[in-house]
């Protein structure tokens, strides 16, 4: 099965505006920002690294750079600049996005047979084709490796079902139903 439209990303080290956000990791206004222990594991590791490792090296070359005379053709100098600004705009974005995060982890669920945030879901299509799914947090979605936003059409369609039952995702290219066939909570990867 396809799903039309775009998958969800993190937002981009290229934006021009340090508080507007990617539509897509933007979360919807009073909401909360769910995400699973991994995710936001990954998060931190990314502040951390750009935080501790990257932005203190690249002061050094620009602080380097600036030394040696006119910076107005200072490639070094000019790219570092540029390189920073999108450090520290990721930087921002990255602690404003943990600390409003609430951690969800889903293996803490057990044998819930009911889709929630966390769950891995596994459907049939009309067509008799199976897809599993991760519902997770928006700055973890990867639908190439079946990891859905908890806020993206699919994931709420199949939000509150049960094994057995049936979902209707509509979508630009006409109705589907999804048959849930499994719902697991697993810690997730």
């Amino acid at each position: 099965m396809s799903l039309p439209g775009k998958p969800h990303r993190r937002c981009s080290q290229h934006d021009n505006d340090d508080d507007e956000l990617e539509p897509s990791a933007q979360l919807p206004a009073g909401v909360k920002n769910y995400i699973t222990p991994n995710g936001y594991r990954k998060l931190k590791e990314e502040l951390e690294q750009l935080w501790k490792v990257e932005r203190p090296a690249l002061v050094k070359t620009i602080t380097w750079a600036a030394s040696n005379g006119d910076r107005s053709e200072n490639g070094d100098y000019i790219y570092g600049k540029k390189r920073l600004r999108e450090i520290d705009r990721r930087v921002r974005f990255l602690r404003k996005r943990l600390e409003h995060s609430e951690v969800v982890d889903p293996a803490q669920r057990g044998g819930c047979d009911q889709v929630f945030f966390g769950a891995t879901v596994t459907v049939c299509d009309s067509n008799g084709c199976e897809n599993t799914y991760s519902i997770v947090g928006v700055d973890e979605a990867d639908i190439g490796r079946g990891l859905i936003s908890w806020v993206s059409p699919l994931a709420r369609v199949l939000l509150k079902l049960r094994e057995g039952e049936v979902a209707i995702l509509r979508t630009p290219v006409g109705v589907q139903e999804l048959e849930v066939l499994a719902v697991i909570y697993r810690e997730l990867c």
